[in-house]
């Protein structure tokens, strides 16, 4: 939690659940990305946050953006973002959206299968396009993997067509998973591109970008590589993969950008046992997974709790949600524990969740207002 929002909470006293993001420390991320990868041009990747104070910072330092709909696109435009500085990301787009960006003047479009590719070449004639590629995600908290991407012979296959096609096969791109905490991973898909480099180059293609995707981890409960390290580990792969002869070099950092600058302010609904004896409490509090916290699914992402009895003697607790939803149980299987004292309406904060928390948020299940954004 940085000072600036530590001071926000004390002394506004912000109507619970809400969001509290430092946009300033979204600008101080994107200065330690650039300095850690300076031969990379960043794409922020829109989905992580879309606001428009994190946009129009990002505008003013610089940043190109990724997004994942034409109505993110829009909201790139109306922060000022340059077309040429949009890349539209997704592999799975209406052709209509494809046409809206396209004539909007966007120009950098992702594929991973042919049906895409067609709808590119219809809509997007001449557009620069990019194949997302599968590649391993062990070691990430929030994998993406078979979703997204197509194996390598297929998008040899596919990065030919779209020069046939009359479209700028212009790069590969990969994705090791959101919250990748092992260095390797990058490794390995960097070398994968390589060789599919080579095979490109050799057919002809005049292939000249990677994009090296997210995953570039925050801090939740455990300790992660430092971004300097990761710079490095992805710098000597290149050279390993590319020789002196680097292509150009996306990376599209969501989490990184704003996970830490953001905390979630709640307030503990209720404090219980399921028996007398219980030694586990249930502590529900007035956000849970249909508030924002989908990521806590399958208890991957491990948020960092404050509250107001640190440092008191503490016991273990399953933390759920305040809805009439038996899966809106946060933690139950990941050892939290918390204060003994804590008890009803006491506010609680959950720290780094500036990233993919109000574009999870339901708009009223069970009758609750989604929770409130302030950036500062």
């Amino acid at each position: 939690m940085t000072d600036k929002v530590s001071r926000f909470l004390r002394d506004v006293m912000p109507a619970t659940p809400c969001l509290v993001v430092d946009v300033d420390r979204v600008a101080e991320n994107y200065g330690r990305l650039k300095a850690a990868l300076p031969l990379a041009q960043i794409y922020y990747a829109v989905k992580a946050n879309p606001a428009e104070p994190i946009l129009g910072r990002l505008v003013g330092l610089g940043s190109s953006f990724d997004a994942a709909s034409w109505e993110e696109v829009q909201a790139c435009l109306r922060a000022g973002a340059e077309p040429s500085a949009i890349s539209f990301g997704n592999t799975v787009k209406k052709e209509s959206a494809i046409k809206a960006a396209y004539e909007a003047g966007v120009r950098m479009f992702a594929f991973d299968s042919e049906a895409e590719l067609k709808k590119l070449a219809r809509s997007a004639p001449g557009a620069k396009v990019y194949c997302r590629i599968l590649v391993g995600n062990v070691g990430a908290e929030w994998p993406l993997s078979k979703k997204f991407g197509c194996e390598v012979e297929m998008a040899k296959e596919l990065m030919v067509q779209a020069n046939e096609m009359g479209l700028d096969a212009f790069g590969i791109s990969f994705h090791v998973g959101s919250q990748q905490t092992r260095t390797a991973a990058y490794e390995a898909a960097i070398a994968k591109v390589g060789l599919l480099f080579t095979d490109l180059k050799t057919a002809g293609v005049n292939v000249r970008m990677i994009n090296l995707g997210g995953g570039y981890p925050v801090r939740y409960r455990t300790e992660v590589p430092e971004i300097g390290e990761i710079g490095d580990v992805i710098m000597g792969a290149m050279v390993e993969a590319f020789g002196n002869a680097l292509p150009e070099m996306v990376i599209e950092p969501g989490r990184f950008m704003v996970g830490d600058a953001g905390v979630l302010s709640s307030e503990v609904v209720l404090v219980s046992r399921k028996e007398k004896d219980d030694p586990v409490r249930w502590v529900y509090l007035d956000i849970g997974r249909f508030g924002g916290l989908a990521e806590t699914e399958g208890e991957a992402i491990k948020y960092a709790f404050r509250t107001p009895h640190d440092g008191g003697e503490e016991g273990p607790v399953t933390i759920a949600g305040p809805t009439c939803d038996s899966t809106d149980t946060l933690y139950e299987k990941s050892n939290y524990r918390l204060p003994l004292a804590l008890d009803c309406g006491d506010r609680v904060e959950l720290l780094a969740t500036g990233a993919y928390v109000t574009t999870y948020a339901s708009q009223a299940f069970n009758g609750f207002t989604p929770l409130a954004e302030h950036y500062i």
